[in-house]
């Protein structure tokens, strides 16, 4: 069976000597979705109302740009946050080793207890793990409060997003800028179905799921989007006139 990674004493040192890899996977996929759902949803709304392309492009480049740049500060603001609380929770932690120290022991005896661990093997964990208070802090972040050690950028995360958004979200305007006459609607519909799947069968790589099952899910999200916008369109069409 082949595995994922050479595991010889050489090939562990360089990849361990790396460190751990700080993933954007769920900023892209989230803000490409997003993008690409909005935008037709825009689009498939403008064509209900049956709206002339000069709206559709006015709306959707208006939803490209302010949605963007509203999901990458949100995102900036919510991988901030998980930043601050991290630095509160290890400062907490230092603090409390520094004052209560043998409380601090009794918390990882526990934790190890409740592991399996007991007797000459549970000291010699709460013994190793104390030693060192690195290690101590971050073995309380992550068992006590359930954190990860390895902190994701903020301001990366938000330009993921917005990149994505931007990139995937003009996709169900592409028909409306470079061509002309009838069939841009479906030709929309049918590019950005093309971006639903693809999103989805990326994401597979990183799932459990196949391509495909993955792909659909995706595609199946962004066209129920797409339909409810067409439905109220349609049926608002009235007052747009």
């Amino acid at each position: 069976m082949q595995l994922e990674h050479d595991h010889s004493p050489k090939a562990i040192a360089e990849r361990l000597g790396e460190g751990p890899n700080v993933n954007y996977l769920r900023d892209w996929v989230y803000g490409g979705i997003d993008g690409a759902v909005t935008t037709f949803a825009i689009v498939a709304g403008v064509i209900g109302a049956e709206l002339s392309a000069s709206i559709v492009l006015i709306l959707g480049l208006a939803n490209l740009l302010a949605d963007g740049f509203s999901m990458a500060a949100a995102n900036y603001s919510g991988t901030k946050t998980e930043v601050d609380d991290y630095q509160r929770l290890h400062a907490m932690e230092e603090r409390h080793i520094a004052v209560d120290p043998m409380g601090e022991r009794e918390e990882i005896r526990q934790i190890f207890h409740a592991k399996g661990y007991e007797g000459d093997d549970l000291e010699m964990m709460v013994d190793l793990i104390t030693s060192r208070r690195q290690t101590w802090i971050d073995t309380m972040l992550s068992e006590e409060f359930g954190l990860a050690t390895t902190l994701r950028s903020p301001l990366r995360a938000a330009l993921t997003t917005f990149a994505a958004f931007v990139i995937f979200g003009s996709v169900p305007l592409m028909p409306f800028v470079f061509a002309s006459g009838a069939g841009l609607a479906e030709l929309s519909l049918a590019m950005t179905a093309v971006v639903f799947f693809a999103i989805g069968s990326m994401k597979s790589r990183w799932s459990t799921q196949s391509w495909y099952a993955s792909g659909l899910e995706t595609l199946s999200i962004g066209l129920a989007a797409a339909g409810i916008a067409w439905v109220i369109g349609y049926s608002l069409q009235g007052f747009a006139a």
